[in-house]
């Protein structure tokens, strides 16, 4: 049984890599990943070489998605959940960008916890108010 579940796995990291694009941007590299956001798009993630590593961000686009569609993160609570959903995986916060630093060694470690932090934040807009709008 294991080696048809290695089989299966393998099945899975050809597939991941089959569906993986990667386009340059001047300095950085768009790199479109398989997995879906909540509007049903790719994740979407950016790499730039800096010094011996790499800089890995979502280039702000999770934290003004939600805030776009009505999820404020000003309070305490949203930001301390916020935070230590962003801690868990080892991202930080800059200027709303969701972003990690890599070196060649954990670039993959690194570039998988930034699409999950991605995916666990995205998840914050269940806290968002609905807006529906009267027809009144």
């Amino acid at each position: 049984m294991i080696k048809d579940i290695q089989k299966l796995l393998d099945q899975y990291l050809v597939w991941l890599k089959d569906k993986t694009q990667l386009r340059q941007l001047d300095d950085w590299i768009e790199i479109t990943t398989p997995y879906l956001d909540r509007h049903n798009d790719y994740i979407q993630i950016y790499a730039k070489k800096e010094n011996n590593g790499y800089l890995l961000t979502d280039d702000a686009y999770t934290i003004n998605d939600l805030e776009q569609s009505g999820c404020k993160l000003q309070s305490p609570k949203r930001q301390a959940l916020l935070n230590m959903t962003l801690n868990g995986f080892g991202i930080q916060l800059h200027n709303k960008a969701l972003q990690v630093n890599a070196s060649p060694g954990n670039f993959a470690l690194r570039k998988h916890n930034l699409v999950q932090s991605i995916l666990a934040v995205n998840d914050m807009f269940y806290l968002a108010a609905p807006m529906i709008e009267s027809l009144f």
